[in-house]
């Protein structure tokens, strides 16, 4: 079986994986602290997270997979350019998670995973071997069985850490009715295996994650409430953003790097080769960055808040169709611009927000509405004063109540 594994970390660094591990399919032993998670309500409004089929799932494995075996767990690095501090700290643009700077990690790994489920399978023929991949996907707490399976230690932010990679690195999992078992082995170098698992180091005494997080979104180590999180109030909360946590977005429209970004094991990310990753899809490892914050291409990576402001359906799709922002859809991709534009506290955001207050969807106009009350003057008091004598969405309505 060592034989088998060394193949596998060999293919699995050959398709493009910089780290993979194999652990036993047995529920997580966290799994109690998740549905405590649950009943706290933390999860927001994700309700499939609770769905009972879905945690039914998390309890046993074979749900899933009838007689799963193994869980193959696999990490692809996505850390590409550093953002110049003039682009990251400027309010007119808005700032976008590293992880969805070009494609959609979905559909960068999804083939790999499938082409190192087909090996799999090929290395058997004969034998009735099942697999199931997922890319985050799937009803498994994919960290817990990473963690289980070698590639890291949960982090105080909740993020899993590998010790010489730091946390910027995409998970993904093939279940198999093969039996394998338990092994640690990093593609690089290949040939290092380790069975059992050895003990990992772990944050000690560092909260600076903690500290960091401009919405108090950890009320303890190790428990995040996503209720709270920027990348959730940008990403998964379809309505209403709560009016106290809008000050504190900043200039983020999608997702939120905070808390890894201050993390000291960062400090060993090295850039991806997944070339897929990087902004516009052409900056590879071995070329140097754009020297100069004037470059046009950081446009992509943060973007001129008034540029989002001012997109519609159709320049949208076009944007952002093979990247992961086009999940969120328009709405919320503005709904984030105009929040982001408040805390800017500029004039010149003025007539784009004022336009939005015709936008059919009311989200946006409430959310134009809030930006407008933060920037204030004359053009955005007229503005809204219009606005009062033909709004009928009684949300807007309420909104419009703290002018």
């Amino acid at each position: 079986m060592a034989d088998l594994v060394r193949e596998l970390a060999q293919k699995a660094n050959d398709v493009g994986f910089n780290m993979v591990g194999v652990v036993t399919a047995v529920p997580s032993p966290n799994l109690h602290h998740y549905l405590n998670w649950i009943a706290a309500e933390m999860h927001g409004q994700m309700g499939y997270l609770a769905r009972p089929d879905r945690l039914a799932r998390r309890q046993d494995l074979n749900v899933i997979l009838p007689g799963v075996q193994t869980i193959i767990c696999v990490g692809l690095a996505y850390s590409t350019v550093p953002l110049p501090p003039a682009i990251a700290n400027d309010p007119s643009r808005g700032r976008i998670s590293n992880y969805a700077w070009h494609a959609d990690y979905h559909d960068v790994m999804t083939p790999k995973l499938e082409e190192l489920a087909a090996w799999l399978k090929a290395q058997h023929a004969g034998s009735d071997v099942a697999t199931k991949v997922y890319v985050d996907t799937g009803a498994i707490l994919e960290r817990d069985h990473a963690a289980a399976a070698g590639l890291g230690f949960t982090g105080k932010n909740t993020m899993l850490i590998a010790p010489q990679r730091g946390s910027f690195f995409f998970l993904g999992e093939i279940l198999t009715t093969l039996e394998i078992g338990d092994w640690r082995l990093e593609t690089k170098p290949i040939s290092n295996l380790q069975s059992p698992v050895p003990k990992t180091p772990s944050c000690g005494s560092c909260r600076r994650c903690l500290d960091a997080c401009p919405t108090n979104a950890f009320p303890q180590p190790y428990v995040l409430d996503a209720r709270r999180c920027i990348s959730y109030l940008t990403i998964e909360l379809k309505g209403w953003i709560p009016r106290e946590l809008r000050p504190f977005m900043h200039n983020w429209v999608y997702g939120c790097d905070i808390c890894q970004i201050v993390c000291p094991f960062n400090r060993f990310s090295q850039p991806t080769k997944e070339v897929a990753f990087y902004p516009n899809g052409d900056w590879e490892p071995s070329k140097s960055p754009f020297a100069t914050p004037q470059s046009p291409l950081w446009n992509s990576v943060a973007p001129p808040l008034l540029d989002l402001l001012a997109l519609d359906e159709a320049s949208f799709a076009q944007r952002f169709a093979r990247s992961p922002i086009k999940r969120i859809k328009r709405t919320r991709l503005v709904r984030n611009a105009c929040v982001a534009a408040g805390n800017w506290g500029s004039e010149t955001a003025v007539p784009a927000l004022t336009h939005l207050l015709t936008d059919p969807d009311p989200i946006i106009r409430g959310h134009a509405v809030w930006a407008l009350q933060q920037i204030g003057g004359e053009a955005a008091m007229i503005a809204l004063a219009e606005l009062r004598g033909v709004e009928g969405d009684t949300a807007v309505l309420q909104e419009l109540a703290y002018s």
